[in-house]
């Protein structure tokens, strides 16, 4: 099984819609995990408000196996609104994790209505997102990266240097690193796949290069790897997880003493983009193929001014060299009413 749920509590229509995110339409496993936890929440929540045989149960306690279909097409918008109040109120979940949900939930009603088509009218339609604060991305300092570049020094060194690189100058996801298998490595290229099966490459520069070349003997003396295609593997043989690649940075962001910052493998990949964008000059059409969005939206988040644009800025006001010394006299309009 890819994913790493199993879906059993679910009934079968919900069941159907996973698979069909995961096999068809290509959702990676961690994406249908998140629709699952999102839409089991939700149809708990239902079960708790409409079946008084749940109505005194923790949330979590709830089974959804045996949903039934009728139910299924009499849900309304209200219904939506009020579980999403409940996660709000009862919950605490943020506007963030409450937009994911609606996405969740506009998914299962288009599968149900539009792929499968099970019910007839969708009951949430004209559901509409919940407002989401735009934040900055959160990213490395070009000195910050450096420093962190500098500062790696673990038991396995040129694997490690050689995965912060990547990370740090390609703008990789986590999962499209871990997934790198050795034939996808070229002789300036690496080959990721991305979001949605979708695959792209990506050249690599100097210093991705040097790194490979330090990392790859070390690679090839791993004769007996159960995972022998896969590009950085474990001590055991084993292809890194994502979860190890975030102990690894991890690790080595304390050595740079750039620990307690919030940065993370996620947000190496910001730095790249924004690094890019802010002193490579960047054109952003070139950023979203690099960083395999599909949308350029996505990557407008990279077009934020940073500190250094604003400086320039106000240095580069026609008035910024018009100094005027005007020293205050004292005389008798001194006394004089303005």
């Amino acid at each position: 099984m890819i994913t790493t749920m199993k879906y059993d509590d679910c009934f079968k229509e919900l069941k159907d819609f996973l698979f069909y995110m995961l096999t068809i339409r290509g959702r990676s496993a961690r994406t249908v995990d998140a629709y699952y936890i999102d839409l089991r929440t939700f149809f708990r929540y239902l079960q708790m408000q409409k079946n008084t045989a749940f109505a005194n149960m923790m949330l979590d306690e709830i089974d959804i196996s045996d949903f039934a279909f009728k139910e299924l097409t009499q849900i309304t918008l209200s219904d939506v609104y009020a579980f999403l109040n409940y996660t709000l109120s009862e919950r605490s979940n943020s506007a963030n994790t409450r937009a994911r949900k609606v996405s969740s939930i506009r998914a299962f009603f288009k599968y149900l209505t539009v792929t499968a088509a099970l019910i007839q009218d969708n009951p949430v339609k004209n559901l509409e997102m919940p407002s989401v604060r735009k934040t900055l991305p959160k990213y490395l300092t070009l000195e910050e990266s450096i420093e962190l570049l500098t500062n790696i020094h673990t038991k396995y060194t040129e694997r490690d240097y050689c995965i912060i690189t990547l990370l740090i100058n390609c703008g990789m996801r986590l999962s499209e690193l871990v997934g790198i298998n050795l034939q996808d490595i070229r002789t300036d290229t690496i080959k990721l796949l991305g979001k949605g099966n979708k695959e792209r490459i990506v050249y690599l520069n100097d210093a991705c290069l040097h790194a490979l070349e330090q990392y790859m003997p070390i690679r090839a003396t791993i004769v007996t790897a159960k995972d022998r295609n896969a590009l950085f593997i474990s001590r055991n043989g084993r292809r890194l997880t994502p979860r190890r690649v975030e102990q690894i940075v991890e690790e080595c962001l304390r050595k740079a003493g750039l620990a307690g910052k919030g940065y993370s493998p996620h947000k190496l990949r910001h730095t790249a983009a924004t690094l890019m964008y802010q002193h490579g000059n960047v054109d952003i059409r070139v950023l979203k193929e690099l960083l395999g969005h599909a949308n350029l939206s996505t990557t407008e988040i990279y077009t934020h001014v940073s500190n250094i644009q604003l400086e320039q800025a106000a240095e580069r006001s026609p008035l910024a060299r018009v100094i005027i010394d005007k020293k205050i006299t004292k005389n008798n309009s001194d006394t004089e009413e303005e």
